[in-house]
Parts: structure tokens; C-alpha cells; sequence
């Protein structure tokens, strides 16, 4: 078995600008996802995708490779993770590089727990009909009794057939924790839907999920983080896992 890490991180976010580099309790965001895949002990390989000279540097710094740059044909604002990934294990192959598992892991992800990385790997293992496994987690309340605002301001219900029904009778939704995703090499090669059937989930506690895309995400992620830090001083002696 082999697997690689791809950790996608380009130069020109614009919401949070420069957040890959930006210190998260006194450390380079990338940083932090670099350390974790290192050392986790599931990869061969730690690579970082990037158009950005600085942010190269500083993965290679931190332990990781940079075995090639990222065209800024796939470092718009456009472009989905997917595609990265393909470009990223494409470019490997050329270099005579091959991997049977390759595992994206979000350069935002100071959250990331060792255990729910594992846990994808071996779920693929067992389960050798499907593509991926990925990190979610539920949504804090039933989507199906969401709101929304018209044109003039006022709420509406999203699901209108659904606004009368107690929580409790409702199925649970589940989202995409923007951590990590496992997949077999070929399926992303092959260009497979990752929300699919196809996929299996990881699911992680709301607590240690937090997408970051503005500010306010930013400090909320850091209100997260912090909770953590305290809560594993009085049980364990390191906060990786």
C-alpha cells in the first residue's frame, strides 16, 4: 500500500489574503496541515500544489515537497480541489511517481485530528467498491427547516413542506468538513463524483469542524482551537491527537 499526501495551497485567496501564511496561534496555517500529515505515519510522500514561490518555501521549510508548480490555470478562484489533485498525481506520474491512495488535506485545517485521518485510510481498506472517504459532519440543525430572505427582506421558508415538522422526525444532514479526502489514485484520475454513493463518510464532532473563508471564520476557529488546548492539558500530554 501507498499513499501520498496533496495539500493544495495557492498565493491568491482573496477573502482572508494570504491566510495559507498566515499564523494561526503562532504558526503558519500550511504549517500546521504539513505537521499533521507528516506525522501521521499513513503517507510516503507530503506534497504541497502551489503557484506561489513564498508558500513553497515555506512547505519545504516545514518538511514537504514542492516537485512542481502549479499552472495559474489551476490557481483562479474557479477551480475546484478536484482538479488540483488530478494535475498533482499527472505530474507525479511523469515523474515516475505512482501512488495507490492519494489524500487531499485542506492547508485550513487547524482542527485536523490524527484519528479521523486514519480512519479514512482504513475505511477504504475495508471497503475496496468504493472511491473515497471524506470528512463531514452534521448540521447543527435541520436543514430542511432552513430560512431564507426574498427580494425584499423578508424570511421564507426554504423547504416550505417541511416547516411544520418537528426536528426530531427530520433525517440528518450531513456537510462537507472541509479536512480531508481520501481517494483511491485512479478515481481521481477517472474524474469520479466525490459526493457520491461512491464515497464513505469520516464523521467528526461539530466542535472540531470549522471551514475558514473569512474573517469571522477565522476567529471562530480560533475560539475552537483554543477550547481544545485547554480541554486536552487535563487529558493528554500533546495535542495532536
Amino acid at each position: 500500500m501507498s499513499s501520498i499526501a496533496i495539500i493544495p495551497a495557492r498565493g491568491g485567496s482573496k477573502r482572508i489574503a494570504r491566510k495559507n501564511l498566515k499564523p494561526f496561534d503562532g504558526v503558519p496555517m500550511l504549517a500546521r496541515s504539513i505537521d499533521k500529515a507528516l506525522g501521521s505515519g499513513l503517507f510516503q510522500r507530503v506534497v504541497v500544489s502551489t503557484d506561489d514561490p513564498e508558500i513553497a518555501e515555506l512547505a519545504i521549510a516545514c518538511g514537504a515537497e514542492v516537485p512542481f508548480v502549479r499552472p495559474q490555470a489551476l490557481a483562479d478562484d474557479f477551480t475546484g480541489t478536484a482538479a488540483v489533485i488530478v494535475h498533482a498525481l499527472q505530474a507525479l506520474r511523469e515523474l515516475g511517481q505512482q501512488f495507490e491512495y492519494a489524500c487531499c488535506i485542506y492547508a485550513t485545517a487547524p482542527l485536523l485530528q490524527l484519528r479521523f485521518l486514519r480512519q479514512g485510510l482504513a475505511l477504504l481498506e475495508q471497503h475496496q467498491d468504493r472511491s473515497f472517504a471524506f470528512s463531514v459532519c452534521s448540521f447543527g440543525f435541520p436543514v430542511q427547516r432552513a430560512l431564507t430572505l426574498d427580494e425584499q427582506g423578508a424570511l421564507g421558508a426554504l423547504y416550505p413542506e417541511f416547516s411544520q415538522a418537528r426536528s426530531q422526525d427530520l433525517p440528518v444532514a450531513y456537510q462537507d468538513a472541509a479536512q480531508f479526502y481520501w481517494g483511491r489514485s485512479q478515481a481521481w484520475l477517472e474524474g469520479e463524483a466525490l459526493f457520491s454513493s461512491r464515497s464513505l463518510p469520516v464523521i467528526l464532532p461539530r466542535h472540531l469542524v470549522q471551514d475558514i473563508d473569512t474573517d469571522e471564520d477565522w476567529r471562530r476557529a480560533q475560539y475552537l482551537y483554543a477550547a481544545l488546548k485547554a480541554c486536552l492539558l487535563y487529558t493528554s500530554p500533546s495535542p495532536r491527537d
